[in-house]
């Protein structure tokens, strides 16, 4: 895959990506750990490639996605870690809310 050097993820740039349903899409076409190319990933799908390409360059600044070049094509595959650091974010928004309800709970009751 990609040999730039790995970097810190920003979820609100993963969350962000995935708030399109076509790059949702695209992520569901990937997350079997198969890498494709664009032509395969525009395949069975309105998109150009043009527009498959540019989707993909939105997910891989987010880290949801790393590319290799083949030959004469881009192949990309999914990145699970964009994912858990974003699940990882909303773990600790959880928290700090179970806690902020625990205490408000904690001062009803008293």
């Amino acid at each position: 895959m990609s040999t730039a050097e790995p970097r810190s993820i920003e979820p609100a740039t993963v969350f962000a990506a995935l708030g399109d349903p076509t790059r949702l899409a695209l992520v569901r076409k990937l997350c079997d750990g198969q890498s494709r190319s664009i032509a395969t990933l525009a395949a069975d799908t309105e998109l150009t490639r043009q527009a498959v390409t540019k989707h993909l360059a939105v997910m891989e600044d987010a880290g949801l996605v790393a590319s290799e070049r083949v030959g004469r094509e881009s192949r990309y595959a999914f990145r699970p870690d964009a994912i858990e650091e974003a699940r990882a974010c909303l773990d600790a928004v959880s928290r700090q809310w179970d806690d902020a309800l625990m205490r408000l709970k904690r001062f009803v009751e008293d």
